[in-house]
């Protein structure tokens, strides 16, 4: 089995399934005469997150080849790769990300990357590839566990790529409910809530794939009005430099007025919005 081959086929896959949905979605804003320079520039922007990205990506998943690589042959034992095996590894890796995702929202210093992820007020295809340069680095430790089980790197880095690959078509709002779908899948609509910044709808539906991890440990919210999309705070710009580093001058500025190294790392660590003025 080629299992680089079979990682690319699924990520074109999607990325096809995308592009339809792309064009649909700018033929609909044509027609309706929607499709205007705020538009356009909102996704220049997410997809010119890409660029830093993408550069940083290509050093990720070289080190993460290799430290899974380095674990795999520490150990007395390994998982052959099947087909079997491999149903597994994405199961698992669905799990991961779910908890990947979470943590990305509850942590503030994970959250200054996922937050460019969040920050459009737009939903379509193109926000799907709107990525913080550094979200990869989490997402490597966060796999650590499928390598210590003893998958070999090649079928982790396939869990991976194929659990962000179905997230391709999930950033649209072209797609309506789909029946009994949305008890198990993650779908469009789902994924709409987790963009919302309305209060119903702030962290929830952290899925992947499968959207049955959100009903497990109680984070899912259906869909009942359309979101307001993007941060919860005003942030409107289609800078891409402001875009990449949004969170970072409140951070920073949080960190400066800690009166102790321990609320500093709480400010690092604890939620977004965490303030040692709401401790008892």
């Amino acid at each position: 089995m080629n299992l680089e081959n079979l990682t690319v086929q699924v990520d074109d896959a999607f990325f096809l399934i995308g592009a339809a949905i792309l064009l649909i979605e700018i033929a609909e804003m044509v027609f309706k005469a929607e499709f205007k320079a705020k538009t356009f520039g909102e996704m220049l922007t997410s997809a010119s997150t890409q660029i830093p990205y993408l550069i940083v990506e290509t050093f990720i998943l070289t080190g993460a080849y290799g430290l899974y690589w380095v674990i795999a042959h520490g150990l007395p034992w390994t998982i052959p790769v099947t087909w079997w095996s491999l149903i597994l590894v994405v199961l698992l890796a669905d799990i991961t990300y779910y908890w990947e995702h979470r943590i990305a929202h509850e942590v503030r210093l994970l959250w200054t990357q996922h937050a460019v992820h969040h920050s459009s007020r737009d939903m379509n295809i193109i926000t799907g590839v709107r990525f913080g340069p550094l979200e990869g680095v989490w997402s490597l430790i966060a796999h650590v566990p499928l390598a210590l089980m003893g998958f070999p790197p090649e079928a982790i880095i396939f869990g991976v790529i194929s659990v962000l690959a179905y997230q391709t078509w999930l950033h649209t709002e072209l797609i309506g409910k789909l029946g009994p779908l949305e008890s198990v899948l993650n779908t469009p609509s789902h994924h709409r809530v987790h963009h919302g910044c309305d209060d119903k709808y702030l962290d929830k539906n952290y899925g992947g794939i499968l959207i049955i991890w959100d009903r497990i440990w109680g984070t899912f919210q259906v869909e009942e009005e359309t979101p307001r999309y993007g941060l919860k705070r005003d942030f409107n710009s289609r800078n891409p430099i402001l875009v990449w580093f949004s969170e970072w001058p409140d951070l920073l500025h949080d960190i400066r007025r800690s009166k102790s190294v321990s609320e500093a790392i709480s400010v690092l660590f604890r939620a977004p919005g965490w303030s040692q003025k709401e401790q008892p």
